[in-house]
């Protein structure tokens, strides 16, 4: 799986979780899944960092379902899930935030003759992610998008989810998970299934994070009268699109002229020279991803496999948010055209084909990798007789 480094998937399970963190975007426009979902994809202030946004609703179930969909939509970075939970511990206050170090899923057991037993099941946060959290937690940066003297301290701790909304500190489930769960700081009712669905894509890094909005005691009706729940997704969508920003950001590939392993790094500066009849074809330094010089099409299979090529890169295109909706339908209707006419081989067909290809890199040459693909496959076809 190629993952977008420059994307990062942000869930929620309520709509006032959603809206808190769609205040924070801008650019939005909507990204309609084939079996019916909706996802927005805007940017965070303008920057380079993107994010599709999407809604779960209520339970593991259907987070994991929808979690494991954005995945394979998107190729994200990381995963963010990002909402309101109960405090499970007095030090954690209303509108604090909990970033999940540990997930449970505290439902698994055994019921044997002398009772239940705990069969814990847990998806620990990634060591890269939980890093990087941690350094926009030490920051106060992060929460300046918040009022004035809004400070919420973050906690780092274990999260446990379960499948009821918990609002009892004496019930049986209440006991149950401080039995066996006595380190968990919060509770709430997504996170193990999109720890899950995290875990079977590749160990694609999930990052959990939530506002405190109640203590889990009784007392949720008073807290949600007193709209700590908005208050409290706010303060979770604004350190969930700080940390968001961090986790995209490009790492540099070497430093002070040595590379990350310690070895020389490669200069970046070349100078060549031509005289009389050469010339420089093609100059670089460093090069990243895939590169193709000229063009390996002869005959007209060659032409039709390029063709199913460059159809594969511009859809990662329009994944990746190069391409919006309307550009890639046109695109993608060109490159229908294109590989119409490639069969025939007649004099007409080759002249739609011509124009078709022509077409295409107007739409897409924004992109440079999908213009220069294009660019070589019209140079081969001139090329054909």
């Amino acid at each position: 799986m190629s993952r977008s480094s420059g994307l990062v998937v942000i869930l929620t399970a309520l709509n006032l979780e959603y809206e808190a963190v769609r205040e924070q975007l801008t650019d939005l426009r909507v990204r309609r899944h084939p079996a019916g979902t909706r996802f927005e994809v805007g940017r965070i202030d303008k920057s380079d960092c993107r994010v599709a946004l999407g809604l779960v609703g209520k339970g593991n179930h259907p987070s994991a379902v929808l979690a494991e969909r954005a995945m394979a939509e998107f190729t994200p970075a990381a995963v963010i899930f990002v909402g309101v939970a109960g405090g499970l511990w007095p030090n954690v206050r209303l509108g604090d935030v909990v970033v999940a170090s540990k997930v449970y899923a505290y439902h698994g057991g055994t019921s044997e003759n002398d009772g239940l037993k705990a069969r814990p099941k847990a998806w620990e946060i990634p060591h890269e992610a939980d890093q990087i959290a941690q350094y926009v937690a030490r920051s106060t940066a992060w929460c300046q998008g918040l009022p004035e003297g809004s400070t919420p301290k973050v906690h780092f701790g274990p999260i446990a989810a379960g499948e009821v909304v918990q609002d009892s500190g004496i019930s049986k489930e209440a006991r149950w998970i401080r039995r066996h769960y006595n380190d968990a700081v919060a509770i709430e009712m997504e996170a193990a299934g999109v720890a899950q669905a995290g875990h079977l894509n590749r160990a694609l890094p999930v990052v959990v994070i939530r506002g405190i909005s109640d203590h889990a005691d009784g007392t949720k009706a008073a807290t949600d009268g007193q709209n700590w729940q908005p208050k409290a997704a706010r303060h979770a969508a604004v350190f969930a699109t700080a940390l968001a920003r961090e986790l995209t950001i490009d790492k540099p590939s070497h430093r002070d002229g040595v590379d990350q392993d310690g070895s020389p790094a490669m200069q970046m500066t070349n100078r060549n020279i031509a005289t009389g009849n050469a010339h420089v074809g093609v100059q670089a330094g460093q090069i990243h991803g895939s590169v193709t010089v000229g063009s390996n099409v002869d005959r007209p299979s060659d032409l039709v496999a390029s063709i199913a090529e460059l159809r594969v890169h511009l859809k990662q295109a329009h994944l990746d948010g190069q391409l919006d909706e309307e550009t890639y339908a046109a695109a993608e209707s060109e490159v229908a055209t294109a590989a119409e006419c490639v069969p025939a081989g007649t004099p007409a067909k080759k002249s739609r084909l011509m124009v078709a290809l022509k077409r295409l890199r107007g739409l897409v040459a924004d992109v440079s990798e999908l213009a220069a693909r294009i660019a070589a496959i019209i140079a081969a076809v001139r090329s054909m007789s």
